[in-house]
């Protein structure tokens, strides 16, 4: 999942005070301290879903602003909530699943325990038997839930359409990072390693943009150690192919959004991925996405309409596709408007935490 799936990035936040456990009915756990999409995802929920109940994290790695149990809270966890016959335990890891069985099955905590899966791939026997101890599973796609092997609600992820929003002027938002308003930018954003593809955007660039002088690339995105080499050499193929002025490495950026807004066209060229947000985000700009069909964006791209699916790993595909949509003009302008209705209408964030609030109120009514 995308590493830009953030709340609050750059705002200095005062820590909420310990959340009233007797009015806490559901626990998101996240027991992993570096940032993940997981931890995103939680990041970006919880505020909507504590206006809608009683929720808190659990565990490192959140912004202090958010509703969080304090550890020595934990053993309250073991009486009953007011108002509610049991708490939820959301775990998204195993983990967090094994924890929340512990609690109910060793220490018996009135818990019912929900797990949300994002993998495509087969789970294994451990990861098997801790789903099916759970009460209710989430698929985050319906590639996802083909590999679920008990029954489960698909509910894919949204996009938080008033922090991801076109800009009034795209010149202006162009000049204000610095760049050339009188350039096209198609971008790229994620963090910069194979996996991710950066090296296929790369050489698809080096293809397409010396025939079209009035278009440009940026790659924003964090690289970490083992990855430096990796960035390197695409760098060496940029300035051999004297691109350097026209690919642009940013690094990482906490201010993304104003990133999206300076693009026209973006694309994600992964050669695996859970979910995926990226185009999302893009299309929540009124950026029509290019994408490879891995993780859930053959879900959440109309092919021809908001944008491309192609294959994975495939550099010809990929330079075909990004160059028909360069070249169209009138394609572009109509998938913009396309891509933003879309997201609107199918993939706002809140429409996510309502739903899986239904799991939530399903659980309850059963007892």
């Amino acid at each position: 999942m995308n590493e830009t799936r953030r709340a609050g990035e750059g705002e200095a936040a005062e820590a909420s005070p310990a959340p009233d456990l007797r009015r806490t009915y559901v626990i998101a756990p996240n027991f992993k301290r570096r940032l993940s999409g997981v931890t995103s995802t939680i990041i970006q929920l919880l505020p909507l879903q504590s206006r809608m109940t009683g929720i808190a994290a659990l565990g490192p790695g959140l912004p202090d602003n958010l509703p969080k149990l304090r550890w020595w809270q934990v053993p309250g966890l073991l009486l009953r909530p007011e108002g509610k016959p049991f708490r939820i335990w959301h775990a998204r890891r195993n983990p967090e699943m094994l924890a929340g069985i512990i609690l109910k099955h060793v220490f018996r905590a009135p818990l019912r325990l929900v797990f949300t899966s994002a993998s495509q791939r087969h789970h294994t026997r451990y990861t098997r038997w801790l789903i099916r101890h759970m009460d209710a599973v989430i698929a985050t796609s319906h590639k996802s839930a083909r590999y679920l092997l008990v029954e489960n609600t698909v509910i894919m992820h949204g996009v938080d359409v008033d922090r991801f929003s076109p800009p009034a002027d795209k010149a202006e938002a162009i000049r204000s990072l610095g760049l050339d308003p009188a350039q096209r930018y198609v971008g790229c954003f994620g963090r910069v390693r194979h996996q991710k593809g950066t090296d296929l955007f790369v050489d698809t660039m080096i293809r397409v943009l010396p025939d079209r002088p009035g278009w440009s690339a940026i790659i924003t995105g964090r690289t970490t150690a083992s990855h430096a080499e990796f960035e390197s050499d695409l760098r060496a193929r940029v300035e051999k192919a004297g691109l350097a002025d026209r690919i642009l490495f940013l690094g990482e950026r906490k201010d993304i959004p104003r990133y999206y807004r300076a693009l026209s066209l973006f694309v994600a060229p992964q050669r695996w991925e859970g979910f995926g947000l990226t185009p999302l985000e893009a299309m929540a700009t009124a950026v029509p996405v290019v994408a490879t069909d891995v993780g859930a964006f053959s879900e959440l791209i109309e092919p021809g309409v908001t944008g491309e699916i192609i294959p994975p790993d495939d550099l010809d595909a990929m330079s075909t596709a990004v160059a028909g949509w360069m070249d169209d003009e009138e394609r572009l302008a109509r998938a913009s408007d396309a891509a933003l209705g879309l997201v609107h209408s199918k993939f706002r964030l809140e429409g996510e935490a309502s739903r899986i609030l239904e799991v939530y109120e399903k659980l309850w009514r059963m007892q």
